[in-house]
């Protein structure tokens, strides 16, 4: 990932080996992760039983929330893009007992296609 892309906030796919090491302390038994991506200090990451969205919050970042959303409870999920003009593409997500969807953007350059793919594979088994 470039150093604009960074500034810009783009998205980009993070090594799985290197998640998978961070992650050891919070994952279950028999969890791995199976796709990350990076936006600025936030990261969404794919493991084989849920969707953690990592938010650094603050200042320095020392604040982190781990939201954890086991794909059993994600009921719809649903990516929004916005034409050829703005890149960035808005990513709902729906849990059983919720009315209102969680919302996250995803920057310019971000994989929307695999994010949905990724979601529709362990959402829909």
């Amino acid at each position: 990932m470039g150093l604009l892309d960074k500034v810009l906030g783009n998205a980009a796919e993070v090594d799985v080996a290197d998640i998978q090491n961070d992650f050891a302390p919070i994952l279950a038994t028999g969890e791995t992760v199976v796709m990350a991506y990076k936006v600025i200090r936030d990261m969404f990451v794919f493991t084989n039983k849920r969707l953690v969205l990592v938010d650094k919050q603050g200042m320095t970042g020392k604040k982190v929330d781990y939201l954890s959303l086991p794909y059993k409870s994600i009921t719809r999920f649903s990516v929004e893009t916005s034409g050829h003009f703005d890149m960035d593409a808005e990513l709902k997500i729906w849990m059983s007992g919720t009315r209102e969807p969680i919302i996250k953007e995803l920057k310019k350059g971000t994989d929307v296609v695999g994010v949905q793919r990724t979601l529709a594979e362990y959402v829909l088994k």
